[in-house]
């Protein structure tokens, strides 16, 4: 029996972790007990780094910002401390993503800004090869142009970001 049964209680997990187990949508939304769902693809244990980032690229291509923003977000608290604010900036962005896929204009633009300002302190070029730069100039346009004209023009090519720069080495 889960602690919802009890009287209404939030769900828990097994460590005593507060936990929805309503399903959710593609974008991270509640539906209804009972409802299909979609599964999510993604998990509370932290990838590598590198497979972080290609998961959650993946994840973004599909079109699943909010599965990407829980990988990015498993990251950024195993993460060491000098990297905690790159990967929570990342999660932030994909976050904003999802409030953009929602139709929440200003919760998008809020947290591309947000996101963007956790990048701030890091090179251009990040660990993991990481396109801080690149992600910076990207956030901060497509919060603008979401300040300027909405959402209605963002199509998924105009959402899409990419988070790493290619190897040299090509691998």
């Amino acid at each position: 029996m889960s602690v919802s049964d009890l009287g209404g209680m939030r769900d828990r997990d097994a460590a005593g972790r507060a936990r929805n187990a309503r399903p959710r949508d593609a974008l991270g939304r509640p539906l209804p007990r009972g409802a299909a769902g979609t599964p999510s693809l993604a998990t509370d244990a932290a990838l590598p780094p590198a497979r972080a980032l290609a998961t959650a690229q993946r994840l973004l291509d599909a079109g699943r910002p909010f599965d990407a923003h829980e990988v990015l977000e498993a990251a950024w608290k195993a993460a060491p401390g000098a990297e905690r604010d790159l990967w929570q900036g990342l999660a932030q962005l994909a976050v904003g993503l999802t409030h953009a896929k929602r139709g929440n204009a200003t919760g998008a633009a809020a947290l591309l800004r947000r996101g963007m300002k956790r990048l701030a302190e890091y090179p251009d070029v990040g660990p993991y090869r990481i396109d801080v730069a690149g992600l910076r100039a990207r956030s901060g346009d497509l919060a603008d142009q979401i300040d300027a004209a909405g959402l209605a023009d963002l199509d998924a090519a105009t959402l899409r970001v990419v988070l790493c720069l290619p190897d040299p080495d090509g691998r």
